[in-house]
């Protein structure tokens, strides 16, 4: 179904110590050699396809490493190196001095063929942001979407290589990015920087961009598609669901806002006073979750997409896939279906909590008051002094409007608060009223809709939390 181009694996092979080199090409698959993992003190292992390897030789020594990291390019600030005219990328682990003891030697390949299934996307002008989890083709796809997009349409296409991952290291860009132009970025945190300057220097009809992960970032994908350019790019995230809850990109998606009814209007609506809204609209047109290399998910419209989500509604999105013969195929993803499958996997992670008692982290809140009132509530908890386990982080309104730092890691980790408007047994007798539903179907629906609300401003007044509910002060 794909031309996959192994010509360059032999140039990946010869910057290996020559005991592991030739270990390997004794194997009966090494053209489909994946990654060579070499860690100090460790036997040196193959990755493939389809089987991993620990080769059968001596352990990594300090001269091995050495031997790899003088045949390779530089190591840039994310601790990356290439091999020039090639895609293979070679990324070191280094020790508290700053030595480097390990390495992850990645092959790289040209394929072609991986674009057909958006290709009609491409063509359109819209903006496309790529999803998936890492090895699922990301970069491979938006390579050659570079190289079409160049060739085929003859579009004035630059690409920001940031690791050079894309065109391949040294100064010439690799021949599978076709005619597309290569900006190269000095180091991470200034790839921002590179996509503004791209657009006012050398007026590019598309731009390419691999992994928009900062704020930064996502505004200047932002202000890029805000002056015309058609932008094709790749995020952090699995699928559209969580780039809507990462408060770092979600203005890729739009962003989030709560909005507070009046109550006429949450009568209206049937729902809480306190709701989520898309704040904007997205940067991105259409978001293609990759599933595997021949299989995607597709968003046509990010704006439906992300309002239904938010609105706890059927997501419309299409299902692509090349069958035996290359052909793509299609079909409508039903969105019961979908939603169902979601809701499958997050009530099975309920029933799990209910075997084990809920975590709590407490922050200016009183322990042995709280630990009372859970007993005589006969309600199973833990208070813990680990915030990176916890299921609920628990503090005051005078705490979290002060913000310190402990609220905030909270936040970074995405653990849901619940604010106490003061440090009394009345709020926390209300905390384990809403935190444990007297039902049991009911607690399958607080964490059902907590992957959704735990984004909610926890500045809402106390009189809009509801005993059970998930709105106002928690997060």
């Amino acid at each position: 179904m794909q031309k996959v181009v192994n010509t360059e694996l032999d140039a990946l092979l010869d910057v290996l110590p020559p005991h592991i080199r030739e270990l390997l090409h004794q194997q009966f698959d090494c053209s489909d050699l994946l990654e060579v993992v070499l860690d100090l003190g460790r036997l040196p292992e193959a990755r493939f396809l389809r089987r991993d390897l620990m080769l059968n030789s001596r352990e990594i020594a300090r001269n091995d490493i050495d031997y790899v990291v003088s045949r390779v390019g530089g190591f840039t600030g994310d601790n990356r190196a290439g091999i020039e005219r090639t895609l293979h990328r070679i990324s070191a682990v280094r020790n508290r001095n700053g030595h480097i003891i390990g390495l992850t030697c990645r092959v790289g390949r040209a394929v072609f063929g991986s674009v057909k299934m958006i290709q009609d996307l491409i063509e359109s002008g819209k903006k496309v942001l790529l999803l998936g989890p890492p090895g699922v083709g990301k970069t491979t796809m938006l390579r050659e979407v570079a190289r079409v997009l160049a060739d085929d349409f003859k579009k004035r296409v630059i690409v920001i290589d940031t690791s050079n991952e894309i065109a391949g290291d040294g100064d010439i860009p690799h021949p599978a990015i076709g005619h597309a132009r290569r900006m190269q970025v000095a180091t991470p945190d200034k790839q921002h920087a590179v996509m503004i300057e791209a657009v006012e220097n050398h007026m590019p009809e598309v731009i390419i961009i691999d992994e928009i992960g900062t704020e930064l970032e996502a505004q200047a994908a932002r202000t890029i598609a805000e002056r015309g350019v058609q932008l094709v790019g790749t995020a952090h995230g699995n699928t559209l669901e969580n780039l809507i809850m990462n408060p770092t990109l979600s203005d890729l998606v739009g962003g989030i806002q709560t909005v507070t009814l009046g109550d006429d209007e949450a009568r209206r609506r049937h729902t809480q006073k306190s709701i989520l809204e898309r704040k904007a609209p997205p940067t991105f047109d259409v978001v293609v979750e990759i599933m595997d290399y021949y299989k995607v998910a597709v968003h046509p419209s990010v704006i439906d997409a992300v309002d239904a989500t938010l609105h706890r509604q059927p997501i419309r999105a299409e299902l692509r896939w090349m069958d035996e013969n290359g052909e793509v195929r299609r079909e409508e993803m039903s969105s019961t279906s979908r939603l169902g499958n979601n809701q499958k996997s997050i009530v099975t992670e309920a029933k799990e909590l209910e075997e084990r008692p809920l975590r709590f982290y407490l922050f200016g809140v009183n322990r042995f008051r709280l630990g009372q009132i859970a007993m005589e509530k006969k309600r199973n908890l833990k208070i813990i002094v680990d915030i990176k386990q916890a299921d609920l982080f628990v503090t005051t309104r005078s705490y979290y409007r002060r913000k310190p730092q402990k609220i905030r890691d909270a936040e970074i980790l995405n653990i849901p608060i619940y604010v106490l408007k003061s440090n009394n047994t009345v709020q926390m007798r209300q905390c384990l009223d809403s935190v444990y539903p007297v039902a049991s179907e009911s607690r399958y629906i607080y964490h059902l809709q907590h992957q959704l609300d735990r984004h909610h401003d926890l500045n809402s007044s106390e009189e809009n939390v509801q005993p059970g509910s998930t709105s106002g002060k928690r997060k």
